[in-house]
């Protein structure tokens, strides 16, 4: 039940897109029992966005999750998200903002988890 959503001011091209959302895919295991079963994410490119009062190619990443993981394992997360977004945005880790949130109430399929 991960969701990671990516806001970026960079331009992307629809593969860079794609080659982001699979490479996210691939990461979310990071997190202790998350796989990329019922995992969903999405990038939001071209948004006008100022870090530091500069307007260099800049980030902001949501990660929820259903339940909760530990300090460590957001750690590698945040870096391995950094690493992805520098790779295929350009965007600098110290030009990316990763917000992490446990939700407790999560439903799909008209059901709740």
């Amino acid at each position: 039940m991960p969701f990671i959503n990516v806001k970026t001011s960079a331009k992307l091209s629809e593969q860079t897109k794609l080659e982001i959302e699979n490479r996210l895919t691939e990461s979310i295991t990071l997190l202790p029992g998350k796989t990329s079963n019922y995992f969903m994410c999405a990038v939001e490119d071209n948004i006008s966005m100022m870090f530091h009062g500069d307007k260099q190619p800049t980030a902001f990443v949501e990660v929820k999750i259903f339940g909760k993981s530990t300090r460590e394992a957001y750690t590698n997360l945040t870096a391995k998200i950094c690493d992805i977004l520098e790779d295929c945005a350009g965007v600098a880790p110290e030009f990316c903002y990763v917000k992490f949130e446990e939700v407790e109430n999560w439903g799909f399929n008209k059901r709740m988890f």
